[in-house]
């Protein structure tokens, strides 16, 4: 069984950053891509930056200030998040496609408070 478990989610001021990470875990034989995605309240849920094939991609909103990073040898993915603002505030999840089957992770809360 695969699992996606995200940590590094908190409470920081506007301005600041969080990393979040994500490690899959379980039998692996190939991974495809990993990305993260947000929900925040009213919203629809958001992709936010994939990695895939070498390739990254990034949401407008977060694009210059958000960095996605994979680490191949312990199948991880994180996201470094700076100059956060209040509007980054969301549930953040993690999405994996692992062994031709979709994953994702419980998520993690990220708050933007003054």
């Amino acid at each position: 069984q695969v699992q996606l478990v995200e940590s590094g989610g908190g409470l920081v001021q506007p301005g600041g950053s969080l990393r979040l990470s994500c490690a899959a875990s379980g039998r692996i034989f190939r991974i495809d891509g990993m990305a993260w995605y947000r929900l925040a309240p009213g919203k629809q849920r958001e992709l936010v930056a994939s990695h895939s094939g070498g390739r990254t991609d990034y949401a407008e909103s977060v694009r210059g200030r958000f960095t996605i990073s994979r680490g191949y040898a312990n199948n991880t993915v994180n996201l470094q998040m700076n100059s956060l603002r209040f509007e980054d505030t969301a549930v953040y999840t993690c999405n994996a496609a692992i062994n031709f089957g979709d994953y994702w992770g419980q998520g993690t809360q990220v708050t933007v408070s003054s």
